[in-house]
């Protein structure tokens, strides 16, 4: 592999979690996103309340997020090797946090409805 290009950062993802599995990841994120930009745009403004809730997700969602990864790549945490391996544990933890957090504050956003104003 001489350099590094988009087509083949997705066969490599493909072949990590398999094609599916990928495809739905990717699904479900542009879904939670764009879910999440409705919210941002229809309430105008943050909400202190939900966010401190969504702050409350992120420890969870980046235990699962590690847990996740190492179960579909059939790994533990014995098979870190060296600092790479840290720093994408780090990243992928990292990622599962803000994922949780996003979802959370607009999970809480589309059931409860727009915030009241005082």
């Amino acid at each position: 592999m001489q350099e590094l290009t988009f087509s083949t950062m997705i066969a490599v993802l493909e072949e990590i979690f398999g094609r599916g599995l990928l495809w739905v990841m990717v699904a479900a994120a542009v879904l939670v996103t764009a879910a999440y930009l409705y919210v941002l745009m229809r309430d105008r403004a943050v909400s202190w309340r939900k966010f401190l809730w969504a702050q409350v997700a992120m420890p969870f969602g980046a235990i699962a997020a590690v847990l996740f990864v190492q179960n579909v790549t059939s790994s533990g945490f014995g098979d870190i090797g060296g600092p790479i391996d840290v720093i994408v544990l780090l990243l992928v933890s990292v990622a599962g946090a803000v994922g949780a957090a996003i979802l959370v504050y607009t999970a809480q956003s589309l059931l409860r409805g727009k915030a009241a104003k005082p």
